[in-house]
């Protein structure tokens, strides 16, 4: 079918805020968005389909059977190809004016600052605590505008961070909202999440983004909004800037590392290459501790226990076995292997390191 520019962006430049001025704006824009899931998703799409020009997309994740109650574009034909890919795929097949490209690989403290260099607005939808401030601190540094947003159960949270005033000073940052990076706040796998909240707030950062670029409306700068779904209820925090923080000494001196794996006990770990080495004998019993059991491994899984169910009294192990525990991440499997080792000193248990993320 063959269509123009104006016929498909019709309803949004007839807009007076936004117009053909607008619209040329938005096709400008280059927008990097890091986190494919239950946020990062629906902003990609919605932002592919406004007329953003360039698109990148960052995840290291495939599609689980778990994520497609919230994470609606992706397909049960989707499970356990990337989403990156998959996503990218959904792109082009609804906006034909905007280049879609993509890492199938997860940010880090070594990469960041490249990969933040090439495009001028950042959208976060992470899942994990410190690769946030891992974004946030990078975009300090580069002078990259940051529109965050994360969730809690049926909270949400969005904020516009480190955009540029006019008298040459940046807004105020995710360390301005939470000085120090929380060590005891669950992931959404753990605490869980409603549907409808995670889409909300998707579209807030969405939102965000097209004002940030076409200069329209207010943003959602130094302050912090809070959307909860049960109440239907929102308010805004007032956000102060720290300018006593020097971002370079942060950057140089942070891993960004979950703080629960910082202070694992190296004997209760395998690695990922002794585990591959290992993974076939007769002398390993894995067991996943993933709340969801119908998870599908690359591996033989002798026993599915979900974390959120799991006894040490419940628990009768086999000696002669040496058992790997095993998660997404990493966290709860050690936790897991720390209990069966305060109960059984003798056996054998090992944790996973980092999870099958990097199996």
């Amino acid at each position: 079918m063959d269509f123009n520019r104006e016929d498909y962006f019709q309803r949004q430049t007839t807009l007076a805020e936004i117009g053909e001025e607008g619209q040329n704006l938005l096709q400008q824009a280059k927008v990097l968005v890091i986190g494919c899931g239950g946020l990062g998703s629906p902003i990609a799409i919605y932002l592919a389909t406004s007329g953003i020009g360039e698109l990148h997309l960052v995840d290291f994740d495939t599609v689980s059977v778990s994520n497609l109650h919230r994470q609606v574009f992706f397909k049960v034909e989707d499970i356990q190809h990337p989403k990156v890919e998959v996503l990218a795929n959904e792109i082009k097949k609804r906006a034909p004016f905007t280049k879609v490209t993509f890492t199938n690989k997860a940010v880090n403290k070594n990469s960041i600052l490249d990969l933040i260099s090439n495009y001028d607005i950042v959208v976060e939808g992470t899942d994990n605590l410190p690769i946030k401030y891992l974004i946030n601190d990078a975009c300090v540094l580069a002078k990259k505008p940051l529109v965050y947003g994360s969730l809690y159960k049926f909270d949400g949270y969005v904020s516009t961070f480190n955009v540029l005033n006019d008298d040459g000073d940046f807004t105020c940052n995710l360390r301005d909202a939470f000085p120090e990076i929380a060590t005891n706040i669950p992931n959404c796998e753990e605490a869980g999440t409603l549907n409808p909240i995670v889409g909300i707030i998707a579209l807030l950062q969405v939102n965000e983004v097209l004002k940030l670029i076409t200069k329209t409306g207010k943003l959602l700068t130094n302050q912090l909004l809070i959307y909860n779904a049960l109440e239907n209820s929102q308010f805004k925090i007032k956000l102060k800037k720290n300018k006593s923080l020097i971002f370079q000494d942060i950057f140089k001196n942070s891993n960004y590392l979950d703080a629960h794996c910082t202070t694992q006990d190296s004997a209760l770990l395998i690695s990922n290459e002794e585990f591959k080495k290992r993974v076939s004998a007769k002398s390993i019993e894995i067991i996943s501790v993933f709340n969801h059991t119908d998870i599908a491994f690359p591996f033989e899984v002798h026993q599915k226990i979900p974390y959120k169910t799991f006894d040490i009294e419940s628990f009768i192990p086999n000696f002669e076995k040496d058992y790997v525990i095993i998660c997404k991440k990493g966290i709860t499997s050690y936790d897991v292997t720390l209990k069966i080792k305060e109960k059984y000193p003798s056996l054998n248990v090992f944790s996973l390191f980092e999870g099958i993320n990097n199996y």
